[in-house]
């Protein structure tokens, strides 16, 4: 540890006074992780990795680089969760293949339809029975956490966008250029799908308290969020291209 982090530290009440006090904060993420991956990912496993990523940002946070401790460690903690993820290598390549063929036909029967696409429309357009959509967009919405939260990987890493004492003007520019180009796109979601984003990722809700919300089953609320997610996805690699 330098010396900086090492003062930061001691201000801050000590490391392990540290570690213990945020033990929470990885609980919570990692729940809120697991929420949207597929159930055989374990919990504990994300806490685990969590707590070396809060070990790691005890060990490395300095003040002046224009977040707090609790908002460094949320990013830490969270990239750990996924450094760990990609090392399992959950989301075979055939999960990608078949959200971005859903994703093609969502756009497919919108374009011919001017309406928003049912579940029977999709799955017709697919060529698969109702049920088999589903389980499509359920499985990869897991595998979207690893792109959404942690952007491509030539885009580098959330860590990478915390403010320095030598900002990249150029970076910046193009962070604020996808910041506007992400709202945009959920702007051209539906509106219950734009809810959904807005329940799950601001106001934090799980899919069983957006189901209530909502008045759909959980089930329901997990499809719409699927559905989201892989519209949404699609929007931003054309705003990419």
């Amino acid at each position: 540890m330098n010396a900086q982090a090492y003062e930061t530290t001691a201000a801050l009440g000590g490391g392990e006074a540290l570690i213990e006090r945020h033990a929470d904060l990885v609980k919570r993420i990692a729940y809120h992780v697991a929420g949207r991956l597929p159930s055989h990912v374990e919990v504990a496993d994300l806490i685990q990795s969590g707590m070396i990523g809060l070990l790691e940002a005890a060990q490395n946070f300095t003040s002046g680089r224009g977040a707090s401790f609790e908002t460094y460690a949320g990013i830490r903690i969270r990239g750990a969760m996924l450094d760990e993820l990609r090392k399992l290598d959950w989301a075979p390549r055939s999960v990608h293949r078949k959200a971005r063929a859903v994703a093609a036909a969502l756009q497919t029967v919108e374009s011919r339809t001017g309406r928003e696409a049912t579940d029977s429309d999709v799955a017709s357009e697919l060529g698969v029975p109702v049920e088999e959509y589903h389980g499509i967009v359920r499985d990869s919405l897991g595998a979207q956490v690893l792109r959404l939260d942690d952007g491509d990987d030539e885009d580098g890493s959330t860590l990478d966008r915390i403010p320095s004492d030598s900002p990249d003007p150029l970076a910046e520019t193009f962070d604020d250029a996808r910041r506007e180009a992400v709202s945009r796109c959920i702007g051209r979601l539906p509106e219950r799908e734009r809810l959904v984003l807005s329940l799950y990722y601001e106001q934090e809700l799980n899919l069983k308290e957006i189901g209530a919300v909502l008045q759909v089953t959980e089930s329901r609320a997990c499809q719409l969020h699927g559905r989201a997610m892989l519209r949404l996805r699609k929007l931003l690699s054309e705003w990419r291209e």
